[in-house]
């Protein structure tokens, strides 16, 4: 999604679609959500991230109106939803199966619901026409769900559910049964008709690369409470925490002790007979403080030489290679027994590898490469 222009979160007197005050949800002994809040933006395309269990699935059913608030308020622009029943919500949900009619076609699939709405007869006919063509299925219109195939289905339940017009929509995992490139072209037709749309998306997932694709804003839960919530740059860039900067990608997560701060930069001991690691910190972090130092794969160099350029360097042996293709993921053991990540571009053919297993090499980084994180 572009945010050149769009970041209402940054605008103080923008005014929530989508508000969580101090919600908490119970199940009996068990507390699913604990006293969370959230603000969700109209037109946003918002990610709810996080592992099985961590409440992500019971917040949408919230808003949805399937699961009431033990304590808190939800409302939806401005309006208090726990009065309101769910079919009277302008709220629709996509769920993973799709739960199409398996003996309706294409066209009254998605004229299902505007027949029972108090669309006038003559008008519903033009908008399945819309729908149809918003999701390029118009040849389609005549064949019953079994007859497409399942990124078409896909489509399908997706123009069923925006047929109404509402102002939110909700997607529990709705590209979970597409194989993975199908599930990546249906990532961007997601985000290009929710943009022609204009309808706010909350989309549940535990798939971080769809979450950082699709989503204008990220919320990574875990165990009922959201741990950070940013736009999916920053939520890869500066996390606030050891949880997400574990669960978001990949990285190496080095712990020692921090050093007395110097013109921004945290010296961190980490191993005996290793020079101190140097890097940046936007928060201030006291002496003493036992500390992580996170730092992503492909922002560690590495060189059969030294690097004299870079305020880091250790050395190390080649332990493993992965290729993927695109790149190679270089596991490189240091003397004390660790290991750390780098990742390099193939930009040259398979043979033309710079190193290999065995190899003695240089990792090294710059001191803005990584962050100290303090929790």
């Amino acid at each position: 999604m572009s945010q050149t222009k769009f970041a209402p979160w940054v605008d103080p007197d923008e005014k929530p679609l989508i508000r969580f005050q101090n919600v908490t949800k119970r199940f009996g002994a068990f507390t699913a959500i604990e006293n969370l809040t959230l603000d969700i933006y109209e037109r946003e395309f918002f990610a709810l991230l996080g592992p099985s269990g961590c409440g992500k699935t019971t917040l949408m059913r919230m808003l949805a109106g399937f699961e009431a608030a033990s304590e808190g308020v939800i409302t939806l622009n401005g309006q208090d939803l726990a009065p309101i029943p769910p079919n009277k919500r302008e709220v629709n949900m996509m769920f993973q199966s799709y739960a199409l009619f398996p003996h309706l076609s294409v066209y009254d699939n998605i004229a299902f619901g505007l027949k029972r709405s108090t669309m006038p007869r003559g008008e519903i006919d033009a908008r399945v026409q819309q729908m149809l063509k918003m999701v390029k299925l118009e040849k389609f219109a005549r064949r019953k769900p079994h007859q497409i195939s399942g990124g078409q289905r896909q489509r399908v339940a997706l123009a069923r559910s925006l047929a109404k017009a509402p102002k939110l929509l909700l997607l529990d995992e709705p590209l979970g049964a597409l194989d993975k490139k199908l599930r990546e072209e249906t990532q961007f037709e997601l985000m290009d008709i929710q943009e022609k749309t204009g309808t706010t998306f909350v989309i549940v997932t535990h798939d971080q690369e769809e979450a950082m694709t699709v989503a204008s804003r990220v919320a990574v839960m875990d165990e009922g409470r959201i741990i950070q919530v940013d736009t999916p740059d920053r939520i890869y860039e500066t996390p606030n925490s050891v949880y997400v900067a574990d669960f978001i990608g990949d990285v190496n997560l080095i712990e020692g002790t921090a050093g007395a701060a110097t013109e921004g930069r945290i010296p961190m001991s980490w191993a005996e007979g290793q020079p101190d690691i140097v890097c940046a910190s936007e928060a201030e972090v006291a002496a003493g403080t036992r500390v992580h130092f996170a730092i992503r794969p492909e922002k560690v160099r590495i060189s059969k030489d030294k690097p004299e350029d870079l305020r880091n360097a250790v050395p190390g042996r080649v332990h493993d290679i992965g290729y993927l293709g695109n790149i190679s993921t270089y596991h490189v053991e240091l003397a004390n027994g660790m290991f750390i990540k780098a990742q390099v571009a193939n930009s040259h053919r398979i043979g033309r590898r710079s190193f290999t297993w065995d190899d003695q090499v240089w990792l090294g980084w710059t001191d803005t490469a990584g962050m100290v994180l303090d929790r």
